[in-house]
């Protein structure tokens, strides 16, 4: 989702993770082994879950169907409905009651989310608070808002004892459900329909005031609109935590048969195919429908001419659209009239895969910016995913528009970027927007990839469907065209890697401080690194479509993941999930210090001559050259007669005595010895040594750019493994050519491990880059030190609140 826990289970895995981690301890000295294995951390295998992250041999998981009926009341802006439920008990357990969710009712006053919300207006001058805070608070006290709830009986007509905990329903079953059977019930439901932009909702109603209808038209998004199940797991029971807002859902797999009646000139986007399409479609529109299955270019269902005729009257009239959706975790749909249907055909690579049908549904808000990228951008999505992991999975996938920013359900989404209204009555759309579109469609299609299709629980780990997809949105919003700014770099995560305000990777999501970088954009770099810097395409690749292909259809869990990519590709990553995943340290190498050695040959004629050159290479005192210039004499020049041997020959000149020397120490070599030793006294080679410090405390891979006098350049890499015995300190041995003398060396030439501080990569340091701007009043340097600071500050501030802002919003 573009926008955007702990519960009892995860607290005791989190609690004994802890405890495991403490369990090994360096007493002595500071020594900290940023190797040791994950094993103490991670929740031991078992049948369900093996050892290589794949599901185990009595791996399962719960199935729900659902048949449902429901009415759009369009004035009301209200849906009312019953449903009929099939619960199939795959577990080992016998349960007694079953969980639902209520997620309407997180807009109740008296809710958990609401209660425990915090002011953030600024109190220091004068208690502001915003108008949409107000707007918010104004709807959610004027309206009656969650659900009703009735009728709720078995499959014999006995009613169902029920009770409602705050976003959670409890039903108590008349019989114990043991393993292998199942169970079916029923109940109505009814909720009033918030406006999505008062109150930021995943879903709701859009109004258009202007419109030619009296009274105006509307857009209905619905999502989570009907009471679920939650999903009943082996590594934590009942996934019933309350809906707080932040963390999404995990849910369980079934077949779904819903029946929309809806205002009769509405157009319906929704999960799964529709099944009557006599119905409620022209035969026109049927043809066109078929056209487009085998068409190059989209091909419009509804045109706009037919959706801005549908916007001028309405009806009181109805039609009931009826999908079937197979094998999804979820149900959602659009309804209204002003929707124009565009459509295109999308033929996978696998014969054996159904024609998948890429269609957008759009108001005249949309114009040209729809009709030429939202389709368009479907297709790419899935040509792209399915590379990295398997053929999509579902007939349709569709984006339609709405009052929301970006959020994802099985073979629907709903996206927000539009048009721009011009003076004249014309739409245009501005540079920002088309990539907005572009990048949110790929991402939430992506979505149905991940977590739709490998169903991660999204209340306890975002990161696991938002860092995953937004690293593959990342590669193909590149693929699309890499001038767009969308996907993640390393560099644009090192803000927030040395912010005080982060928080590890695994937490849960409501607890995340600053959900954005953290759930979407600090996983998304590291497995772009992971990838690029540490892997290397050809190994990661085929584990990431490792383990999208186990878990297909399935739930994993983060130990899964961790499991198959350090099992498919064969290298040992724990190192890498533990500073990443389970800790706040950033990527900070410094190259401190570079030392040129060279061998002594032990050969008095070599070395003697040497050492005089390096002499003769010092600053001369400043003493000395101040008395010649002032033509001082020497002792020495005035009584030549005092000379003697020494005067004639520096300290430097070889006598006999040291080429004796010389020879006693080559005859005392071993023949191996002597072979290496006048081996590397002829080669003359250049070593040179790097003293590095880990300021950051993040482990990872030393990558150099060796400069040298010549002008040329070499590449090396230096694994991360090189921290292993001392990860704070490190010095490194570089031998070059007799010809290959080293000039500068930069660490992490092209930022691609998000060390947060390029300035002391460089050897030797360099001048920094900055700026100064003049002011119109006079101003102390302190006090133009200071500003210039804030200005900087500010500005990176604001950099990364735009970042957050896009990616929650």
């Amino acid at each position: 989702m573009i926008k955007k826990t702990i519960t009892l289970a995860a607290l005791l895995v989190c609690t004994a993770s802890l405890s495991a981690y403490g369990s090994v301890k360096q007493t002595k000295g500071d020594f900290e082994d940023k190797f040791r294995q994950l094993d103490e951390v991670l929740p031991t295998p078992n049948v369900y879950r093996n050892a290589a992250g794949e599901p185990g041999h009595r791996y399962w998981q719960q199935q729900v169907d659902y048949n449902i009926k429901v009415t759009l009341d369009e004035e009301k802006r209200r849906l009312e409905g019953s449903e009929e439920i099939v619960y199939i008990n795959n577990s080992p357990d016998t349960l007694k009651y079953l969980w639902l969710q209520l997620d309407q009712n997180i807009f109740k006053q008296d809710s958990l989310s609401e209660l425990s919300s915090t002011f953030s207006g600024n109190k220091a001058s004068g208690g502001k608070i915003s108008l949409s805070a107000l707007r918010r608070q104004q709807f959610i006290g004027d309206s009656e808002l969650g659900y009703t709830i009735s009728n709720v009986k078995d499959n014999r007509g006995n009613s169902l004892n029920y009770v409602i905990v705050g976003t959670n329903m409890r039903i108590d079953l008349n019989k114990p459900l043991k393993s292998g059977q199942k169970t079916s019930f029923s109940l109505d439901f009814g909720f009033n329909i918030v406006e999505e932009d008062a109150v930021s909702a995943r879903s709701g109603y859009e109004h258009f005031p202007d419109d030619a209808r009296e009274g105006g038209n509307d857009i209905f998004l619905l999502a989570q609109w009907y009471p679920r199940l939650h999903a009943y797991t082996d590594y934590e029971a009942w996934t019933n935590k309350e809906f707080l807002g932040r963390g999404e859902f995990t849910l369980e797999f079934g077949d779904y048969e819903v029946e929309m009646t809806v205002p009769a000139d509405h157009i319906v986007s929704s999960t799964g195919v529709l099944a009557n399409p006599k119905k409620v479609l022209t035969s026109e529109q049927r043809k066109r429908l078929e056209q487009a299955e085998d068409a190059e270019r989209i091909v419009f269902i509804v045109t706009e001419e037919e959706a801005l005729e549908n916007e001028k009257e309405g009806t009181n009239k109805t039609k009931t659209w009826k999908f079937k959706a197979n094998n999804v975790r979820d149900f959602a749909w659009a309804s209204s009239r002003k929707f124009m249907w565009d459509a295109r055909g999308f033929k996978q690579n696998n014969d054996e895969t159904p024609l998948v049908m890429a269609m957008s549904f759009y108001p005249k808000e949309g114009g040209d910016l729809w009709k030429k990228y939202s389709t368009e951008s479907i297709i790419h999505t899935m040509d792209v995913y399915n590379r990295f992991s398997f053929d999509y999975p579902y007939p349709t996938a569709q984006s339609v528009n709405g009052p929301v920013g970006g959020m994802e359900y099985p073979m629907i989404t709903f996206n927000g970027p539009r048009t721009e209204l011009r003076d004249d009555g014309s739409r245009t759309y501005s540079q920002a927007e088309k990539r907005f579109l572009i990048g949110v469609v790929i991402h939430e299609i992506g979505h149905i990839y991940f977590p739709m299709t490998v169903n991660s629980d999204e209340r306890q780990w975002t990161w696991m469907d938002e860092g995953l997809n937004s690293f593959l949105d990342g590669v193909a919003g590149r693929e699309w065209d890499p001038s767009i700014p969308w996907g993640v770099e390393p560099r644009d995560i090192t803000g927030y890697m040395k912010s005080s305000n982060q928080v590890p990777i695994m937490t849960q999501s409501d607890s995340v401080l600053r959900l954005g970088p953290n759930a979407y954009t600090k996983p998304a770099a590291a497995l772009n690194i992971l990838r690029e810097t540490i892997l290397g395409r050809e190994l990661f690749d085929f584990a990431f479509k490792e383990y999208a292909q186990r878990w297909k259809f399935k739930r994993p869990t983060p130990s899964d993941f961790f499991r198959t990519m350090e099992e498919a590709s064969g290298v040992d990553l724990d190192w890498f999930w533990r500073g990443w995943f389970y800790s706040t340290d950033h990527v900070d190498i410094s190259l401190d210090r570079v030392y040129k050695l060279r061998l002594d040959t032990e050969d008095p004629d070599i070395d003697f001559a040497r050492e005089r050159q390096q002499e003769l290479d010092k600053p001369k005192s400043l003493t000395d050259e101040r008395n010649k210039a002032e033509g001082k004499k020497l002792w020495i020049e005035r009584f030549p007669d005092i000379k003697d041997f020494y005067d004639e020959n520096d300290r430097f000149t070889v006598t006999n005595k040291e080429r004796n020397k010389y020879q006693k120490y080559l005859k005392g070599l071993k023949d191996w010895e002597r072979e290496v030793f006048t081996r590397a006294v002829k080669e003359d080679k250049n070593y040179y040594v790097l003293d590095f410090t880990n300021k950051g405390g993040l482990v990872m891979p030393i990558i150099l750019e060796l400069s040298f006098e010549d002008g040329s350049k070499e590449m090396m890499r230096i694994p991360a493994e090189i921290w292993r015995r001392s990860p704070k300190a490190v010095s490194k041995l570089i031998v070059t050519e007799k010809d290959k003398n080293l000039v500068s060396i930069t660490v992490d030439p092209r930022w691609e491990t998000a060390d947060v501080d390029v300035e002391n990569n460089h050897y030797p340091r360099r001048i920094i880059p900055s700026r100064i701007e003049s002011y119109k009043r006079k101003k102390s340097s302190a006090k133009v030190s200071r500003d210039i600071m804030h200005d900087i500050k500010t500005e990176l501030k604001s950099d990364d609140d735009k970042k957050d802002q896009e990616k929650d919003n």
